[in-house]
């Protein structure tokens, strides 16, 4: 295997540190601006390079879900099995909120499958907690929620909702056939529709950063 130039030791380092620090792998933008590249396309050429060293792997084109390989060390036979799940923005734990726009992927969060334990599915997507009114549950500002889809939901769960048309991250409630959803703080009241309730997923794991 071709030994990394100094430039490509420093970027592997830095992927490195965001993944630890943050369990999220920088943008190519992110990398560029950190070593005041004129170009994404600068940083670009120096991860297809640590590809082919066999020193990052990864689906080209999604720089958050490359991940950092250090073949020398004896402990990279047993690490545990890390994967990519997108994050598609961010959900209010707090007073619901009116959703636009079609929601789109803003990058990936790396998850540790073994610790977590759970099993990633094609329909397993990430959501940046915002708000306060989830602390009961130690869901708080700056999480991310992830969230399976297609799961039906039982009484106590935490849910991505959708209801009377805006979004909103909550426990499900179940009472007398009736559906509601809750907050974990008291100073939120009880979610009611009046419309619809729509469950677009059920939380399946929290993701803190570490600051």
């Amino acid at each position: 295997m071709n030994e990394p130039t100094e430039r490509q030791r420093q970027i592997l380092s830095f992927i490195r540190r965001k993944q630890d620090a943050e369990a999220i792998t920088p943008t190519m933008r992110e990398i560029a601006a950190h070593f005041r590249f004129r170009s994404p396309n600068a940083v670009l050429a120096h991860v297809q390079a640590l590809r082919r060293k066999g020193l990052l792997r990864g689906p080209p084109g999604l720089a958050r879900a490359l991940q950092v390989i250090d073949p020398q060390s004896p402990k990279s036979r047993f690490r545990p099995r890390v994967v990519s799940v997108p994050i598609y923005g961010s959900i209010p734990a707090g007073l619901p909120e009116e959703r636009t726009q079609e929601e789109e992927e803003e990058g990936c969060v790396l998850i540790d499958v073994e610790t977590l334990g759970i099993k990633p599915t094609a329909r397993t997507f990430g959501l940046k907690v915002q708000g306060d009114s989830m602390l009961g549950k130690n869901i708080v500002a700056g999480d991310i929620a992830i969230i399976e889809h297609g799961v039906q939901p039982r009484s106590g769960d935490t849910v991505a909702a959708l209801i009377d048309g805006q979004v909103t991250l909550k426990t499900f409630v179940l009472q007398r056939g009736k559906p509601y959803l809750r907050a974990e703080n008291p100073r939120y009241k009880d979610l009611i529709p009046q419309e619809e309730l729509q469950i677009q997923g059920v939380m399946v794991a929290l993701v803190r950063r570490r600051k």
